[in-house]
């Protein structure tokens, strides 16, 4: 009599089926030690929980991941992927599956949310410039094409975070600038431009204080600075030519500074073309050290608590990573991991790594307190790693 019941009303209301299938194949659960691996070969991802460090799904899909990224709702139930092809890509973690894709450029490079959560921005290569769209249906909302002066020509757009206030602010590769668009009105966004900031910024982060804009320079050693609090200063240059007088050594691929690290007051960041992790003293955005490591630094990480950075290189030196000491500043481990050392994550309290080992097809978990590793998993040349956590900070 029950099964009969059951029947009549999904006939009645048969979009109740999917939820009765879901409810009776997978028991209820939330999305706070959930995340994402990229699969960059195949166009997938793999969801993943963090509790007992296994995979729940492979959704594929995802069309061209090879420099790939991702962001979180409010609600950190889906995850928008940002593709190399211009995709972007709505995922649900919960049911595994793709709730919707566009195909909004030619190339992307990245994407971010806003503070509210209504709005998910893309930065793009071509046409360069930054599209934003609803985060629920993924509207086009508006189209901010990114050309410098009069020029017809529009630059690549790299270096894009969310701020407070319903901002976006982001770097303009070959024009050297740097703006800030306000979404408050999100069909008229209203951007404030900042010239002469430096040679090529390749890349930006934000504080987690969303204070800070600071973009890496590529062209010429440096950083770019803007307080978000106070525009009407400008951007201010910092760490200016921190290699004088050295010949930098040939990139082999380029550092990020959209994960970077800070603890106890300082800054680390990875130096462009040196074998160096620069130490910054956030007091007054002066150099405070630098930290001699294995090779040139892709990624610099620290551990929320502050007290361990994670260091990841470039080649020929992408089987390795070394963890440093934010006390002493010495290097107490260097680890092996196996080939193409990609990325790294840390779970919200930082007592496990993971870090995807790209040529050797899977993901390892680290404990941060042994040092030693505790679990792989099998991954499809895993490349970004990126954990639902997310969705509660500034600038990820």
């Amino acid at each position: 009599m029950r099964a009969e019941r059951l029947s009549s009303v999904l006939k009645t209301f048969p979009g109740l089926a999917g939820i009765a299938l879901a409810s009776a194949c997978a028991a209820p659960r939330g999305t706070g030690d959930l995340g994402i691996v990229v699969e960059r070969a195949r166009g997938s991802v793999q969801v993943v929980e963090t509790t007992g460090r296994t995979s729940l799904a492979t959704v594929d899909g995802f069309g061209d991941l090879s420099h790939a990224s991702a962001v979180y709702s409010r609600d950190a139930r889906y995850a928008y992927v940002f593709g190399r092809d211009g995709g972007l890509t709505k995922v649900d973690l919960l049911r595994g599956r793709i709730e919707k894709r566009i195909v909004q450029a030619g190339n992307a490079i990245g994407g971010a949310i806003s503070q509210d959560g209504r709005l998910v921005a893309v930065s793009n290569y071509e046409p360069g410039g930054v599209k934003v769209f609803a985060a629920d249906t993924l509207e086009l909302l508006a189209d901010i094409p990114a050309g410098s002066g009069d020029s017809p020509i529009r630059s690549k757009v790299v270096g894009l975070v969310d701020a407070p206030n319903d901002r976006f602010v982001f770097s303009l590769y070959d024009a050297g600038e740097i703006w800030v668009a306000d979404m408050r009105d999100p069909r008229k966004p209203q951007v404030r431009k900042f010239s002469n900031v430096g040679k090529q910024p390749y890349d930006g982060t934000v504080t987690p204080d969303g204070r800070y804009y600071i973009a890496g320079l590529f062209g010429e050693d440096g950083l770019a600075l803007l307080d978000l609090w106070q525009p009407e200063k400008g951007v201010r240059r910092v760490l200016a030519g921190y290699g004088r007088g050295e010949q930098p050594l040939p990139v082999f691929k380029m550092p990020h500074m959209d994960n970077w690290a800070q603890a106890n007051g300082i800054a680390y960041v990875p130096a462009v073309g040196r074998h160096e992790v620069l130490v910054i003293d956030r007091t007054n955005w002066t150099e405070a050290g630098r930290i001699a490591v294995a090779g040139q630094p892709v990624f610099v990480v620290a551990r929320p608590d502050g007290r361990q950075l994670w260091v990841n290189f470039a080649p020929p030196d992408n089987d390795t990573v070394q963890v440093i000491d934010t006390l002493s500043h010495r290097i107490v481990k260097t680890l092996k991991p196996g080939r193409a050392v990609l990325h790294m994550e840390f779970t919200p309290r930082g007592e496990q790594l993971w870090m995807s080992v790209r040529d050797d097809n899977r993901v390892d978990v680290y404990d941060t307190n042994t040092l030693e590793r505790v679990a792989s998993l099998p991954a499809d040349k895993p490349s970004g790693i990126f954990f639902s956590a997310r969705a509660q900070r500034i600038g990820l």
